[in-house]
């Protein structure tokens, strides 16, 4: 598994391979705004919605690398697209850096055809591959960046965008922190009459985003928890497309294979590679989500740091003070 590592402390027994058995470890501090940090955050946790509330609206999820939105977001994206949601999938790097193959050209390759996969597993309508230097991305021109992902928005007219905390705690990958910090503003100009005019000539309009799910790798302000409880398993499928590079891979049925060698055996990850790889990824890979999940009454969680529309202080006393003429 590279670059992830949800590992921490034990939480109920669940049943697995016809029986009982203990789970993995899966301890995290969870709690927000307390002990050093001195902000007191209000936290909303977002339920699945009967319906298709969100019919019509577009979302696009945004990722430098092709494992991120499957570990961070996906229960939530599969969500959205549940309740009408459409979208589509944004990779900003070539992700040739990262993930097995023969050389740069056969890892950029395999990667590509995995997102695709992902994508589709998702339900999001189109993959989109901008193809930026992998682990290179801080060298690039960051308003150039910029001026391409606000085309997309336009084009594509999103209402709703999942990524990266531009203002995320102890983000070290140039990958990361600059693909977050282009997605903030170009989503913020989407919608100006006077940023990028020349778009105009290629048909498009100012167009808003009015919604961002921001995630993070390290310490962040969370006033958003999604219950992803009824699609951790959709999740975890998602999650396994990703066999280049994780987060699992096989990795499951090799440790299986390396128990039985030492005349061991783990029952969590059942009697075939396809079972072991599916639990080492829902109970290892995707540890994170259950530590988080019980914080908050849930049994699996996601995180953000969410920004909603906006409303001014006028929008909202009409909104409770206007009366009929």
């Amino acid at each position: 598994m590279q670059r992830r590592h949800f590992l921490g402390s034990p939480l109920a027994a669940a049943q697995a391979a016809g029986q009982q058995v203990p789970l993995p470890a899966a301890n995290e501090k969870v709690a927000s705004g307390t002990g050093a940090v001195s902000y007191k955050v209000d936290v909303t946790i977002e339920r699945k919605q009967s319906g298709k509330p969100h019919k019509g609206k577009v979302l696009a999820a945004i990722q430098p690398h092709c494992d991120d939105i499957p570990i961070f977001a996906a229960g939530t994206v599969l969500k959205l697209i549940d309740e009408g949601y459409e979208g589509v999938l944004i990779t900003m790097s070539d992700d040739s850096m990262a993930g097995s193959g023969s050389g740069y050209g056969e890892v950029v390759w395999k990667n590509e055809k995995d997102t695709n996969e992902v994508a589709k597993r998702m339900g999001l309508k189109e993959s989109i591959f901008l193809n930026y230097p992998n682990h290179n991305m801080d060298a690039w021109p960051i308003i150039e960046i910029r001026a391409r992902l606000c085309f997309l928005f336009r084009a594509l007219k999103v209402d709703t965008i999942f990524v990266y905390d531009p203002s995320g705690l102890y983000e070290r990958n140039p990958d990361h922190y600059v693909t977050a910090q282009a997605v903030e503003w170009a989503a913020a100009v989407s919608g100006m009459s006077w940023d990028y005019p020349e778009h105009k000539y290629a048909g498009l309009k100012p167009h808003a985003v009015k919604e961002r799910y921001y995630f993070a790798r390290g310490p962040q302000l969370v006033n958003r928890v999604v219950d992803i409880s009824g699609y951790i398993d959709q999740k975890t499928w998602v999650n396994m497309a990703n066999v280049t590079q994780g987060p699992s891979g096989d990795t499951g049925a090799r440790l299986r294979r390396k128990l039985a060698a030492e005349g061991k055996r783990l029952p969590l990850l059942g009697n075939d590679d396809d079972t072991a790889n599916r639990q080492y990824t829902k109970y290892f890979a995707l540890a994170r989500d259950r530590a988080r999940g019980p914080a908050h009454g849930l049994e699996w969680a996601e995180y953000y740091h969410y920004i909603g529309p906006d409303e001014s202080v006028e929008d909202d006393y009409i909104r409770k003070n206007a009366v009929p003429l």
